[in-house]
């Protein structure tokens, strides 16, 4: 690696965001859409290394494009996308999240119970969520914060899953 090439990649790090972004446009000719800084020092690091030393050989980008297929490469998921998984609450949440349901989550309907403090806590599994005392939560941490006044991991406090 030449001394130029060595001095611009170590100002990389010392540049902000800002700076890198307008750094991406000159190299790529075109904005970022993202604005994370680690991201971007390795992706103009990677330009810079590229056009002092050599890209990607003829017949590397050739077999690059051989094997992508431009239809299947999505950066997010279809806006109502469903699961495949015949259980209506995976079909729920996966409209609704863009994800499949969580596997360590039991199905819609199943009460979780624990004793905790000497009292008896009992959580119903919703579509979109739990319910806790008349109250609904999106997640287990959140549930459990409520529970306990400091933060747990859900899975772990309901013993849910392998490790975590």
């Amino acid at each position: 690696m030449n001394h130029d090439l060595t001095q611009d990649l170590t100002t990389l790090t010392g540049m902000t965001i800002g700076q890198l972004c307008q750094r991406y446009a000159e190299l790529f000719g075109e904005q970022t859409r993202t604005r994370h800084k680690a991201y971007l020092i390795r992706k103009i690091a990677w330009r810079l290394q590229a056009l002092a030393e050599g890209g990607l050989s003829e017949r590397a980008l050739q077999r690059a494009t051989e094997l992508a297929n431009e239809a299947d490469v999505r950066l997010t998921p279809p806006r109502h996308w469903t699961s495949p998984l015949p259980d209506d609450t995976a079909t729920v949440t996966a409209a609704v999240y863009g994800v499949d349901r969580d596997t360590r989550i039991p199905k819609v309907g199943t009460a979780l119970v624990r004793r905790y403090k000497g009292r008896m806590i009992r959580v119903i599994v919703l579509p979109d969520g739990f319910e806790y005392e008349g109250q609904r939560f999106r997640t287990l941490t959140a549930l459990t914060h409520a529970i306990t006044g400091s933060h747990a991991n859900g899975f772990r406090f309901f013993n849910l899953g392998g490790r975590i």
